[in-house]
């Protein structure tokens, strides 16, 4: 059976269409709920809707956007808030118990890295010491194409790629500079979480880095944009275009 891909949409969410197209694309099924928050009982509905939702899925993605306006000095609070809930929390450490994957992809990684699913894999671990997401050097919102290697294949999300493999993919972000002390960043390395780096670093991210995974590997974070790839788009770009990330996660469920 076609594998579940469940995308939340929150306030602010902006790239739901184009992920779900890609995981649709890449063979699965997509649900999208929208997370209403108008009036009280609206959140409280929309807990419990996501959460008989998460029950469900195989692959939970948090995509890009500007979740709650895109919160100062902090992007991604609003759905961290909503993931470090204890009815959202439970339903999420029994998806990745049963062996599901998880995606947040710009402002869905920001939400994973501000909720301590990333880089700890469960939530509940953050510290004052913990890697964030900061504001760019150039103090603005960046748009561009840029060029990624990978760094790991420890992850059913990099099942595909080898070591050092380039993708030319877009970037759209105002705090997408990731930030971490030297000992956490060795610590990454050393445990083959740091997914992807970038080849020349747009935002001033520590050790070039783009993207990490969970120890396990069934988590992904990253700022770049895969799912905005469609053939006949970027034409004028040179490299590969194309990072089979959505494949990857369709695939390693449908190898069982």
């Amino acid at each position: 059976m076609k594998p579940l891909a469940y995308i939340p949409v929150f306030p602010g969410t902006n790239c739901d269409y184009d992920t779900a197209k890609a995981f649709r694309k890449a063979g699965a099924e997509v649900k999208t709920t929208i997370f209403k928050n108008l009036t009280s009982q609206d959140v409280f509905d929309s807990i419990d809707e996501m959460k008989a939702s998460i029950d469900e899925c195989q692959i939970l993605v948090f995509s890009g956007g500007f979740s709650a306006g895109d919160e100062p000095d902090g992007s991604g609070k609003f759905i961290a808030n909503v993931i470090n809930n204890k009815t959202i929390a439970d339903s999420i450490h029994a998806l990745l118990d049963r062996g599901g994957l998880i995606l947040g992809i710009c402002n869905g990684f920001q939400a994973l890295v501000k909720s301590g699913l990333l880089p700890y894999g469960r939530l509940g671990k953050v510290t004052e010491y913990s890697p964030t997401l900061f504001r760019n050097d150039v103090n603005r919102h960046i748009s561009m194409m840029v060029t990624t290697k990978v760094a790991s294949v420890s992850s059913p999300w990099l099942s595909s790629f080898t070591l050092g493999e380039e993708h030319t993919i877009p970037i759209s972000h105002g705090e997408g500079k990731f930030v971490c002390s030297e000992e956490m960043a060795k610590q990454l390395f050393d445990n083959n979480q740091v997914a992807f780096q970038y080849t020349e670093n747009p935002n001033g991210s520590s050790y070039d880095i783009e993207g990490i995974i969970s120890p396990d590997g069934q988590i992904l974070g990253k700022m770049g944009h895969s799912e905005r790839y469609e053939e006949g788009l970027f034409k004028n770009i040179s490299g590969n275009l194309r990072q089979q990330i959505f494949e990857n996660a369709v695939n390693y469920f449908l190898s069982k």
